[in-house]
């Protein structure tokens, strides 16, 4: 399949490299970034959304989609599709999939899960909104690139879905650093603690596959220095859009809402930026209860 990748930073670049390496001519375009080893470089958007069966996008926000969306499809083929597998909010992955459908073309929201780890691995899940033809069409690119696809619903979906879900993340894990830090101010040593939590009612995939605590469980970046697999200004991005969801769909979500608060304190005040989301953990260590 002819692709075109707009995007190549820590998680465009595997991506993009695991299609090339799978027999994909991929031509690649970023600001900054260079192309990835078997991807051809382009010069500029138009160039390498020309005549690309498939265009991919991995972008930092809303307002950036958009302005590539513009450019990119006045230069896409009719019929191909954009696919754009980053987390932005739900009005510009609408917005976005009706300018394609009024330039004749097929768009699908697909923001990932898995981080920078699964990129490279080929180990994303996809969380995809759009129609059934355009999924149909990328879904040999999603069984590349991860290990599974799943198609949510009409455009704007996969975003929800992600929003969702990563907003149930960033309130467990608050959670869970919370009860760690307890427990050392109750004596109880944190192997005993996992060892109850995770095979009992706290079970959570933060406590037992991605573990703030270090020493405890499987390798985590706790084991790390706290160097981000998931860095806690993402965290932040993602509450934020969970929250401006949340009030365009008048939907009443307090834990989310204390959640959103309490990284950017962390980020923004306090040490949290370029941290990993779970360095939660030491923060709540150094404080007291007042």
């Amino acid at each position: 399949m002819k692709i075109g990748f707009i995007g190549l930073g820590n998680m465009g670049a595997p991506m993009a490299a695991n299609l090339a390496k799978a027999g994909h001519a991929v031509t690649g375009f970023d600001l900054a970034a260079p192309c990835p080893e078997g991807v051809a470089p382009a010069k500029s958007i138009a160039e390498a959304v020309q005549g690309a069966e498939v265009v991919i996008t991995m972008l930092p926000n809303g307002a950036i989609l958009r302005a590539v969306a513009d450019e990119a499809l006045a230069a896409m083929a009719p019929g191909a599709v954009l696919c754009d597998c980053s987390t932005v909010d739900v009005e510009s992955a609408r917005a976005v999939a009706a300018e394609a459908a009024t330039a004749g073309m097929g768009a699908l929201d697909a923001p990932v899960s898995g981080g920078v780890g699964g990129a490279s691995a080929g180990t994303l899940t996809f969380m995809v909104g759009g129609s059934d033809a355009a999924f149909a069409t990328v879904k040999p690119l999603f069984d590349v690139m991860g290990q599974k696809a799943v198609h949510c619903g009409a455009s704007g979906a996969g975003q929800a879905a992600k929003i969702c879900n990563n907003m149930i993340l960033g309130v467990t894990m608050i959670a869970t650093c919370e009860a760690f830090a307890l427990a050392d101010k109750l004596g109880l040593d944190r192997g005993k603690m996992f060892d109850v939590v995770s095979t009992s009612s706290g079970y959570s995939w933060v406590m037992n596959a991605y573990c703030p605590a270090t020493g405890i469980g499987p390798k985590s970046p706790a084991d790390n220095g706290y160097k981000p697999g998931f860095a806690a200004e993402l965290m932040l991005k993602d509450l934020r859009l969970s929250q401006q969801a949340a009030t365009g769909a008048d939907a009443d979500t307090p834990m989310g809402e204390l959640a959103a608060a309490l990284y950017a304190r962390f980020v923004e005040e306090e040490d949290g930026k370029g941290m990993d989301f779970s360095a939660m953990l030491p923060r709540f260590e150094k404080r007291s209860r007042g």
